[in-house]
Formats: structure tokens, sequence, C-alpha cells
């Protein structure tokens, strides 16, 4: 009983770790694109965050070696995972609040849910779908679409938004299939690299006479997305992927948006009116629902 009690706090701490750390990366990238290209921005982070999960994988129990094809694997999903996840969403940052960018990227859990059953054969609950739905509902209210169209960006970063966070759900699933629990360490570190080359391969094709010039806040929002947004979070985040159903841990990570908005209000006084505080509410009912469901046993660690 007491070792489940800490295997509990220790999950709870790992989760409020990556809330924290992925909810503030989406100020920190409003800020870093104003100092640097959208590609270019999202290059630096990858690349930082990959050798900084070197380091922290140099520290931390070995677990299984991948071979020679899982290697290949987890370098090509890191195509979906960081090269387009990343690519789409900083292209798309600099034109939507940083709220409301966290709520569409976490539109993703609504994919994880529905590529579970074709692809890790297993067939989400009704609550479950049941949560994922009063999110996504929460994020149509927050975002409203149905006001876009008057607006001067339009319907194309939200697109990206969305691409974004499809590309992030493909990719969870394909690797919750691929590796063993033991194996997503270093999967997750080859990800990240195959990742960063692809990143870098598009930056120099598409943004090459745009490189940034150094500054101290350039290097700050860097190093945190990196080590922290990145690093740290991804090795805490595979790792618990790793022990956890996929659709559980994702629509958990509802939080992320929760505290994305919260910094974002404080940082760029980006409000929120009437329906969109109880799109954020509903999030949050689905939150509810799925903790509940867990602690009831029906999800089972995998």
């Amino acid at each position: 009983m007491e070792t489940s009690r800490t295997q509990t706090v220790l999950r709870v701490m790992a989760f409020a770790a990556i809330v924290t750390a992925w909810g503030f990366n989406y100020p920190f990238v409003r800020i870093g694109l104003e100092v640097a290209p959208p590609l270019w921005l999202a290059t630096l982070r990858a690349a930082t965050g990959t050798a900084g999960t070197a380091l922290l994988f140099l520290g931390l129990p070995q677990g299984e070696t991948l071979d020679r094809a899982g290697k290949l694997h987890a370098l090509l999903l890191g195509i979906p995972n960081t090269a387009l996840f990343f690519g789409l969403w900083f292209s798309a940052g600099a034109s939507v609040p940083p709220g409301e960018t966290s709520i569409l990227i976490y539109t993703f859990p609504l994919w994880v849910t529905i590529l579970s059953g074709p692809v890790l054969a297993r067939k989400p609950t009704s609550v479950e779908w049941v949560s994922v739905a009063l999110g996504f509902l929460g994020v149509a209210l927050v975002t409203q679409p149905w006001a876009v169209s008057g607006t001067a960006t339009g319907f194309g970063p939200l697109v990206e938004l969305l691409l974004a966070a499809v590309c992030w759900g493909v990719a969870t699933v394909l690797f919750k299939r691929r590796f063993r629990p033991g194996q997503m360490p270093q999967a997750n570190g080859y990800q990240l690299l195959g990742g960063s080359g692809a990143l870098a391969l598009a930056t120099f094709v598409f943004e090459p006479d745009a490189i940034p010039v150094p500054s101290p806040l350039l290097i700050g929002v860097v190093l945190y997305m990196g080590l922290i947004g990145t690093a740290l979070a991804y090795t805490l985040w595979f790792g618990l992927l790793a022990r956890y159903h996929a659709s559980t841990l994702s629509t958990y990570t509802f939080l992320v948006p929760v505290v994305a908005l919260a910094a974002s209000a404080v940082l760029f006084r980006e409000g929120l009116d009437l329906a969109q505080a109880a799109g954020v509410g509903l999030v949050c009912v689905g939150i509810y629902l799925t903790g509940r469901h867990a602690a009831q046993g029906v999800s089972e660690p995998s």
C-alpha cells in the first residue's frame, strides 16, 4: 500500500512538472517569435532539447537498448512528433494568442482517443469519449471559430495548429504501439534527434537568410523551451507513457491550456469572454471525469 501511495505521489508530481513546463512554453514561444523566425526558433528548441535529453539519459537508469530498426523508427517518428509539430505550431504562433494556441494544440487527446482503437487495439470507454467531447466543445467555445472569418489572420493559423495537434496525436499512439516501456527513454532521444534534423533541413530551405541575432532574450527563451519545456518534460512524459494508457495520459494534459491561459493573461493581458470562460470550465470537467474514471480502476496501466 505504501509503495502504491508513493508511486501515486510521484506520478502526480511528474504530471505537475509536465503541465507547468508545457504550459509556459506557449508564452515563451510568443516571446521568442519576436526575435527569431518560426523555423529557426523551432530548430533551436529541438536541438537544445535533444542535447538536454542526452545529458538526462546518461544520468538515468538505462532501459532496453534499441536495435537498428528501432532507432530508425524512432528517428522517423521524430518527423511528426517534433518537426511537424513544432514547425506548424511556431509558424502559427505569432498570429494566435498563446492561450488560444495552447487550447488548439490540446485537441490532440481527441486524435489519440480516436486512434487508440485501430492502432493500439484498445476501445476507448464511454467516459473517455465524454471527457474528450467536453474538452473539444470547450476548445470550440474558447477559440470561437465562427468569429474567425472577420479577422485579419483568417483560418490559416488555426488549421496549422489543428494539424500540429494531429501530428502529435499520431506520433503518440505510434510510439505506444512500436516501443516497449523500457525502450521509451532511448526512443525519445532518437525521435528528438530525427525531428531536429528535419527541422534544420526545413529551416535552411525556407528561412536561409533569416538567421536570428543572438541576444540574452533569445538565449533565455531557447534554454527554457529546450531544457525545461522539452528535455525534462519529454523525459517525464515518455516515462509515464511507458506505464499508462496513451488516451488517459493525453486527456489529463488538458490542464496545460489552463496554465498557458493564466500565464498569457499575466504576460500579454489575454482575456476571456463569458463563452471562453465556459469553455475552460468544460475542459476542467473533462479532466475531472477522466481522473475519477482512472481512480476507480477502469484505466489500468498498460
